[in-house]
């Protein structure tokens, strides 16, 4: 009962788990989702009309674009007349100043040459002065016109008949009555009192060019309720584009409501709900075991969120296409580190949540599907790096190939091409290459490997394998035969043989500690002789704690350290047990002192190493290799450790354990089967 009351209450904490990362990356994907741009067609000029036919339900103007608009604005603009004030006062303040510097008879100035410098300035003010930089600027059109605002009266005039302060100071010199005067003009120094009069009305201009802007009628036509606009199929020039575009102008501007917004995030909502739902449902289903993992949970739900966030944005934003963003990410990260069949399925949930927010869905959805299916078949043996590269080359021109084929069903000529997205698609190979250093960084960060990285730490000819080598020949010799054995059985019953056979190669690294200890390293002398047993097996069973120690001091990751913990299980020193016990009957003997640490093997990975390892070291201690003798000890040691439960935690099944157990026994009667002995040749 109390069985049954547990696993309820599991049943009901898994349910309870997977329903609140639901709604969490639901959530989160619906928050960026936009929500304020009213519901819309996705159309563009030379496309297909991909709906029905589409009739008008209210009247209602067509718009010009903005382009147009902007365009006859500056048209208008061209031909405005800028306002320009006559200021009386300033002629006034000029000439009152000139007098008041020059009074009669001074600088033996005669009367009648200053009364003609004063005439002539009062008609250059009379005439009218513009600053030189405003009139330099306006002079640029020959047949620029002002207007000239006296009082009440506003009169448009050429430019040229006005001057500039530098042209009114010119045309005095150039007088051919003060021409004899000019040594008594430089004493004058007039550019003193020749001052714009003529004044740029600034509000005034502003007002008229914003009432000519706003006279560019922003309609070039409208549309009649009932009247069809398109019909499906047909290819949409640049007038219909106007009238849908306006159509979704007029809807905006007339139901851009709070209540149109809550419908949108209401349906947002649920079909966001409905994929991530899909999505775990599946998990559920077939790899249950993710959810007991949580850094698999981790990516498996952050891949799908991040890039769902990352399309919304781009889309809401408009930065780019969004085909230079490599969603192929999201299959090649889980391909890699968890399985293809998941990695497909989180892909398609991606793109169809992806496309929800983009202009063209149909063609999305089928380019990155097969993106996404070119990165799962490419990658099903990765075993190097370089596969990366080759990987994105293959994506990017299946993803050119498919656009190519889909504009050709639409076009029918090569003219109509968008060449501009092959170069989106060339772009999101370059950034697909990304995925080589974020590999690395997920390794490190969710604790995954790779198979890549298992090639890596598979080379023997650097790091711990080449120390131990050189410390240990015996063990790693052992270590190599060991991996070659469990490999063999993982292919068999369909385990992952890099990964065991790398976890074999290391699982003895321990031993360098104290390699003269273990049999396989020694010769001739063996220390254990002198020694209690109780040291000895103290000895043995440290070569676990020793080779965590050595793993820490060279950086091998944890599934390393899982194969050292794990090989020996919660066994015993059987050997120092049994001569402990034999010379000792009727003493206590404390079993604690002769087990491993443990724990007991929890991957498929890590049973098959301890019945390899096992196996390999018990049958070098044999007295005879035939056939039976092989299947007997085999038989013996995996049966032993199946009754010990040595099993029980991880998923390995009786299945398994058989086809290990053939495997095993076919191998090691290659290693030791009999040779002939070869006759010596008799002298005469």
């Amino acid at each position: 009962m109390k069985n049954i009351l547990k696993r309820r209450r599991y049943t009901w904490q898994s349910i309870a788990s997977r329903t609140l990362i639901v709604l969490i990356t639901t959530a989160i994907i619906v928050w960026f989702l936009p929500r304020n741009e009213g519901k819309h067609f996705h159309y563009d000029i030379g496309k297909p009309w991909m709906y029905n036919s589409f009739i008008a339900k209210f009247d209602f103007p067509i718009y010009k674009t903005d382009q147009t608009v902007q365009r006859e604005r500056d048209s208008l603009l061209a031909l405005f007349q800028p306002y320009y004030n006559f200021d009386t006062s300033v002629e006034k303040r000029a000439l009152d100043k000139f007098n008041d510097d020059y009074p009669d008879d001074s600088l033996g100035i005669p009367k009648s040459a200053k009364a003609l410098v004063v005439s002539r300035l009062s008609e250059l003010y009379q005439t009218g002065i513009i600053s030189t930089p405003e009139y330099n600027s306006l002079s640029e059109d020959t047949t620029a016109l002002i207007r000239v605002v006296n009082g009440k009266e506003a009169k448009s005039n050429m430019l040229r008949n006005f001057y500039s302060t530098l042209s009114a100071y010119e045309h005095i010199f150039a007088d051919k009555e003060l021409a004899s005067l000019r040594p008594i003009l430089q004493k004058f120094n007039l550019n003193e009192y020749i001052e714009p009069n003529l004044l740029f009305d600034k509000e005034r201009n502003e007002t008229e060019k914003n009432d000519l802007r706003s006279s560019v009628p922003l309609a070039s036509g409208m549309v009649i309720s009932g009247q069809k606009v398109i019909d499906r199929g047909e290819i949409i020039d640049e007038y219909t584009y106007r009238v849908l575009n306006s159509f979704e102008r007029e809807m905006k501007r007339r139901t851009a409501t709070t209540q149109e917004i809550t419908s949108t995030l209401i349906g947002q909502t649920l079909f966001v709900l409905i994929m991530i739902t899909m999505f775990t449902i599946y998990l559920s289903l077939y790899r249950k075991d993710y959810f007991d993992k949580p850094r698999s949970i981790i990516m498996l739900y952050g891949l799908v969120t991040i890039f769902s966030v990352f399309v919304t944005l781009m889309m809401r934003h408009n930065l780019f296409s969004v085909y230079i963003l490599p969603i192929a990410v999201v299959p090649i990260f889980i391909r890699v580190f968890l399985d293809s069949r998941t990695a497909f399925i989180a892909h398609v949930i991606t793109v169809l949540i992806c496309a929800i927010t983009v202009k063209y869905q149909y063609e999305f959805i089928i380019i990155e599907i097969v993106a996404g299916l070119v990165a799962i078949y490419s990658l099903r043996d990765l075993s190097s790096r370089a596969q990366l590269f080759k990987s994105a080359m293959l994506i990017t021109i299946a993803s050119a190939a498919v656009y190519l084929s889909m504009q050709l069903i639409q076009t029918d000529s090569f003219d109509k091409m968008d060449a501009d997205m092959y170069k989106h698609f060339i772009a999101g190979g370059v950034f697909l290459l990304l995925t080589y250093p974020a590999m690395y960084i997920v390794e490190k960060t969710f604790g995954f490997s790779s198979n890549v990285t298992l090639v890596e730490l598979s080379n023997t000819n650097k790091g711990a394998l080449r120390d131990l080598s050189e410390i240990a020949p015996g063990t790693f010799q052992h270590s190599i035969t060991v991996g070659n054995l469990a490999a063999e059985i993982a292919n068999k019953i369909g385990a992952n043989s890099i990964l065991v056979r790398t976890g074999a190669l290391y699982h003895d690294i321990g031993k360098m500690a104290n390699p003269v200890f273990f049999t396989e390293n020694q010769a001739g002398t063996n220390p254990h002789d002198n020694m209690p047993y109780t040291e000895s097996a103290h000895i043995i069973i440290s070569h676990v704690a020793d080779g965590l120690k050595i793993a820490d001091r060279y950086g091998l990751p944890q599934f390393i350290k899982d194969f050292i913990v794990t090989h020996h299980g919660t066994g015993m020193a059987k050997y120092f047990y049994i001569k402990q016990k034999n010379e000792h009957p009727n003493d206590d003997i404390d079993e604690s002192q002769f087990e491993y640490p443990g724990p007991n093997p929890f991957t498929r990975e890590q049973a098959i190493l301890m019945m390899a390892d096992s196996v390999e070291a018990a049958s070098r201690s044999m007295s005879e290799y035939t056939e039976e003798a092989i299947a007997t000890l085999v038989d013996n040691i995996i049966d032993k450790q199946v009754a010990d439960g040595f099993f029980t935690d991880c998923p390995i099944t009786f299945s398994d354990i058989r086809q290990a157990k053939t495997v095993i026994i076919d191998r090691l009667k290659s290693i030791y089967h009999t040779r002939i002995s070869y006759p010596e040749l008799k002298k005469d």
